[in-house]
This record gives C-alpha cells, structure tokens and sequence, in this order.
C-alpha cells in the first residue's frame, strides 16, 4: 500500500482483494465465498466501475448480517441437456453458482456449440461484465442477463415495475482484450445513481421522475419514492421486459417486482435470478471467427469510434496494475472499521 498524498492511497489488487475477502469473512462469510466476492469486487474497483467496487461494501456488509442471504448455500447443478445447465443458487450468491459451474458450461459449449445456463435463487450484487468478460477469454461469445428489484417504470406506466436489470455481452478477439458491454435497462444505473445522491450532484434529464411522477434531475427524490425511467422510452422498456423473462422467469427466480425484503430490512441485495447464453464461434462461423470481429472492429475505428466497448475499462486496469488502485483515504478506512469491527 502506498500514499498519493493525505487524501489516496494505492493499493495492489491482491491486497484489495485480500482486505475486502477479510470483511466478507468478519461478517459471516466462509472463506470460498469472501474469496469469490472479494475478487468480483475488487475487481470493479481496480477497472474503474466504481459503483460496483468498494462502494457497496457497507450494503454487502448489512446484508451478510441481516440473514437475507445464505452464506453457506451449496448450488445445487441440473445436467438437464447436453446444452443447458440449471442451477439453483439456494438463496446465496449467484457469483459463487456460477463459478461451480464454469467449467462443465464452457465444456458444454464446446461440444454442443452452445450452453445455457440458468441460475435461479441468486443474489448478484457486482459488475455483469466480470461474469462475460471470463468467458470471452475461454473464446466463447456470451450474453447474460440479471433482474433485481422494482425501481423503474415501465413506460407509459406511473410507478416501479422493473428492475434496472443489466445486460452484458462479451466476445473473443484476435491478438486483442475481448469487446466487452455491460448496461442497465435503466437511463442510469442504480449504484451510479446512489453515488450521485451521496455527493449532492444533479442526475441528467430523463433519467427519472419523483414520487409526483414529475421529471426530476435530483436523485435523491428520484430513490425517495420516485422512479427511474428505462433509457430510450419504449426500447429501454422493452429490453427490461426480456430481461425479466429471460432472468426471473426462464431461470425461475422472482420477477422484480415480486421482491419483498420488508422482513430484512438493512439487506440490500436482490433475490432473482441470472441467465447466460454461452455460444461457440468456431462451431457456428469456424476457427477464423475473431478475425471477423477485427473487421468489425476495424471499421468502428474507422467510422470514427475511437474507444471500442471495454477500452477504458482495460486502459484503467493497466494503469492500476502500474500503480495501484487509488482509493480515497476516508474510504480506506472505513474498510478497515468494517474489517476491524
């Protein structure tokens, strides 16, 4: 760890990583699933998704002790096709499901050319593009899908419906870092528009409305009470709706607006569901596939689009891995009091 100054600290992944499973473990965390959360969150952190990284570590704190979540929940895997994986998560994280399953899923997807895997009975509290990005590097092309709680109105419609339910998609590239997406169905994501309330910044238009359903740009009226919006009206809804299905109701969770944690009141995580559609290129086009994506690639260059999906965050991780990941002194300790107790 080293300092920039009274107000940063730097500090290498792997003692992120550390400090962060340190905390999942003091509030009830075995040492597998810490490991596993830690990594995802960090993670994000160092990429520079940071309403996904250390920020949420106080809500992941308040959930572990809340008992909303089943910290020791072994997922239960269904081979039930050469190409789908059903797995029930047992109401603990869907990060920890999905890495039981990783490898008979890539193996699936080699030998049919494609897997689905439906996780049901999950809690995802981190970056999606961290679930794709792994699969990317394995050469599969992968979509995946999660909803969450009811916080945006579906349009035309006056009150939360969906969740802000994210969507990723990753793919390999040649001699390249994957092109990698991750976005919500929302106008703003929920943890970007957490951070916006905490410091006292304006969201943009459009972004949601308050508990009168008037346009709103102030994001704390917006979470007291209000809505956020999908982004581009009609399309955004629709995305949330196939989100929904494709998560909550393929995979057999909860819909969004089915959750209720009244009786967990200081939980903060969500208890729906995640699917992945895991695709081989070299069995649908053939081995020469990522050099078609470089054409692709290639001509976005071309047409003017000077950062590809994915670039900044890999420009952030380099020079985090050079230097340490900057965290704000104030931060660092609260860290270290959630550790501490």
């Amino acid at each position: 760890m080293s300092g920039d100054g009274a107000q940063t600290v730097c500090v290498a992944f792997a003692e992120l990583v550390a400090l962060l499973a340190a905390i999942f473990e003091r509030h009830g965390a075995p040492a597998n699933v810490a490991s596993i959360l830690a990594t995802n969150c960090a993670s994000a952190e160092r990429d520079g998704a940071h309403s996904h990284g250390v920020f949420r570590m106080a809500s992941y704190a308040a959930t572990l002790t809340s008992g909303y979540v089943d910290l020791h929940a072994a997922p239960t895997i269904v081979d039930a096709s050469p190409s789908l994986l059903r797995v029930d998560a047992r109401n603990g994280f869907a990060q920890v499901a999905l890495a039981a399953v990783k490898e008979t899923a890539v193996a699936k997807a080699r030998a049919t050319g494609i897997c689905l895997v439906a996780i049901r009975d999950s809690h995802h509290f981190g970056a999606l593009w961290i679930d794709t990005e792994a699969f990317a590097r394995e050469g599969l092309v992968v979509l995946a899908f999660v909803n969450s709680v009811k916080r945006v109105a579906p349009f035309g419609g006056h009150k939360p419906f969906y969740g802000t339910n994210p969507m990723s998609f990753a793919v390999p590239r040649k001699g390249h870092e994957p092109l990698v997406f991750d976005q919500a169905s929302s106008a703003m994501a929920f943890g970007d528009i957490k951070m916006a309330e905490l410091e006292g910044r304006p969201v943009a238009p459009g972004t949601g409305v308050d508990r009168d359903r008037k346009p709103t740009t102030d994001p704390a009226a917006i979470l007291d009470g209000g809505a956020l919006l999908p982004f581009g009206g009609h399309k955004g809804s629709s995305i949330s709706m196939m989100v929904e299905l494709l998560a909550g109701g393929l995979a057999g969770g909860q819909f969004s607006f089915e959750v209720d944690r009244s009786a967990y009141p200081t939980a903060q995580t969500v208890r729906t569901a995640q699917s992945l559609i895991l695709i081989d290129p070299a069995r649908v086009y053939g081995e020469d596939y990522e050099a078609r994506v470089e054409t692709l690639a290639e001509g976005l260059r071309d047409a003017g689009q000077e950062r590809l999906p994915g670039d900044r965050r890999y420009a952030n991780r380099r020079e985090a891995e050079r230097l340490g990941i900057p965290i704000a002194r104030k931060t660092m300790d609260e860290l270290l009091a959630l550790r501490d107790g």
